[in-house]
């Protein structure tokens, strides 16, 4: 049963269209699917709503610490709550899927993203919860900084916001704790494959 829902960005107008804050973009969708307002909360160091579900409390969670401090933000509320790592999920970008390709899986390691890894420190625990939402690869590691603070083109960022509403449909399973139902609705979710070009026939002179 997930109690708290994070999604990682860096704040900042600057920032605010950059692919690394596809998770800030999966928690503004739920937040108005809940109908709830995401405000400053000092004590986490984030914008944070509250939203009651069938008696159930849910927390709503953006750290504005940068993303390499996320996990300041999302241990002060767990822990203020009494939240485990497993009542957690965390929304974030992902360079190994392509964009439109969004994969629900518990715990693993961070992967050398720099937002899980301090969440990871901060809780003493990989055993959160991370719906990944694929951003593609720039294809060179030394340019994987400046890929994922920048724009991505019209056509990526639609299928990067089609997969976030994909992966949204699975919210009430995601509060219920039916998180075997949950992963196989958002892992059903591929990116259409590009169509192999047609073989030339050559004619015969």
């Amino acid at each position: 049963m997930i109690k708290l829902f994070v999604g990682l960005g860096n704040p900042g107008p600057e920032y605010a269209a950059t692919r690394h804050n596809a998770g800030f973009w999966w928690i503004d969708a739920l937040a108005r699917e809940l109908k709830v307002q995401l405000q400053p909360e000092r004590s986490y160091w984030g914008l944070a709503a509250r939203a009651t579900v069938q008696g159930q409390a849910l927390w709503l969670l953006q750290p504005q610490t940068f993303m390499n401090l996320s996990g300041k933000s999302v241990g002060a509320l767990a822990r203020f709550f009494k939240i485990q790592p497993e009542q957690i999920l965390v929304a974030h970008d992902e360079l190994d899927f392509a964009p439109g390709q969004v994969k629900l899986k518990k715990g693993g390691s961070h992967g050398g993203h720099n937002g899980l890894r301090d969440i990871h420190a901060q809780l003493s625990s990989g055993d959160y919860w991370r719906l990944r939402l694929g951003i593609g690869h720039p294809g060179n590691k030394s340019e994987v900084t400046s890929w994922v603070l920048k724009k991505a083109p019209s056509d990526q960022q639609q299928a990067i916001e089609e997969s976030i509403a994909h992966s949204l449909k699975a919210w009430p399973l995601l509060v219920a704790g039916a998180m075997d139902k949950a992963t196989a609705q958002i892992n059903t979710n591929t990116p259409p494959r590009p169509k192999p070009p047609r073989p030339e026939v050559k004619k015969e002179s």
